[in-house]
């Protein structure tokens, strides 16, 4: 046993997401949403760099050298698997550790709209999933992989930095690839896809230039891209693959875009009323001949009116989710109200003053461990 996995233990006992390991400070839990400090002392400089050294692999010990940060994955045996990221700051060392549960979920058990099924099972284009880093998109992705992963047949690829959920074969063949281990790039592992007689894709992230256009080239040749990106709507997400181009490239980019485009999901997290856990709310773009069009023409400004318009399709706002969420009681007022956009909508619940509460139901881990 690490001795790093008595923390660990303790995230996932407690129901926790995330451990935030950060040198000159005791150990903290993300619980629901919220922060919490664990009752331990502050961890050093040398004591939280042994902690991490004596779990990173070799090959991510030089990347984390030469670069000042790394990323990937750790699994204790019967816990979880956990992605993480190590990295330097102004007092030594820091990681976090964010827990990826060993079961994934179906779109049913999550409670997500039934329009995502239907989403899997399309044979070609582009579906964005996005959202704030911690919204859940990884949790999503997951579970439409596995709609899709026992409804076809077919060969699936997910490229992913570092790989979090295990899918194992069903009725497809699934090939996951992780950078760094097995690829040096989200583009070189896109490319080479290309060439393994794929079906569906799973990008992990689109971050540059090359690695889109890539995803949108396959998603017009007829394979499936799943792809994020970390942007917190619609129409953010559309902005933001077209801006990656050369201004001269812009039309030939939103034509490219509006024939390709399947389906943008924008999610996050909230809190729920009974404070047990947290429930994602999800805005739903789905393409059709007004948002094709809307998208050719570069009126990006007009898909929120649309989105609206949309409901017979499974289009949804972001505000028209939370709104759901807040009448079916699952969510109180006031974090409807500190999660809405347009927060006139929701102006009722406005809190009168917010309070941060650093107190919390964590335990001390010395009490079972030695650390």
């Amino acid at each position: 046993m690490k001795r790093i996995d008595a923390f660990l233990e303790l995230v996932i006992k407690q129901g926790g997401s995330d451990l935030h390991l950060v040198a000159g400070n005791p150990p903290r839990i993300r619980l629901h949403g919220d922060a919490y400090t664990v009752k331990y002392r502050e961890l050093t400089s040398t004591e939280t760099s042994e902690l991490l050294m004596e779990i990173m692999p070799n090959n991510i010990k030089k990347h984390y050298e030469k670069h000042g940060s790394a990323d990937f994955a750790y699994a204790v045996e019967g816990l979880a698997r956990f992605r993480v990221n190590v990295f330097q700051h102004i007092g030594g060392v820091g990681a976090v550790f964010r827990a990826i549960p060993t079961e994934i979920k179906t779109v049913n058990e999550l409670g997500l709209p039934a329009v995502l099924k239907n989403l899997c099972r399309q044979r070609k284009g582009l579906i964005l999933v996005t959202g704030p880093t911690g919204s859940g998109k990884s949790t999503t992705l997951a579970a439409m992989v596995d709609m899709i992963n026992r409804e076809r047949k077919g060969h699936i690829i997910t490229i992913e930095d570092p790989i979090e959920f295990l899918h194992q074969n069903k009725s497809c063949l699934i090939s996951q690839r992780e950078i760094g281990s097995h690829t040096g790039s989200f583009a070189d592992a896109l490319r080479s896809s290309l060439r393994e007689d794929p079906d569906v894709i799973l990008v992990g992230e689109m971050r540059d230039l090359e690695t889109i256009h890539l995803a949108l080239t396959a998603a017009e040749t007829g394979i499936l891209i799943i792809a994020t990106l970390h942007t917190n709507s619609a129409s953010s997400s559309v902005d933001r693959i077209i801006n990656v181009f050369p201004a001269g490239e812009e039309p030939y980019v939103r034509t490219m875009l509006s024939t390709s485009l399947v389906a943008v999901v924008s999610q996050q997290l909230l809190k729920k009323a009974d404070g047990r856990g947290r429930v994602a709310a999800l805005e739903i773009m789905i393409n059709n001949a007004a948002i094709s069009n809307v998208i050719r023409e570069g009126k990006t400004d007009q898909l929120d009116n649309i989105i609206q318009s949309g409901g017979m399709q499974g289009m949804q706002r972001m505000d028209s989710a939370i709104r759901r969420l807040l009448e079916a009681k699952q969510i109180d007022g006031e974090e409807a109200y500190l999660k809405a956009r347009n927060k006139n909508e929701f102006e009722n619940y406005r809190p009168d003053e917010l309070m941060a509460d650093d107190s919390g139901p964590v335990a001390d881990p010395t009490d079972k461990y030695q650390l």
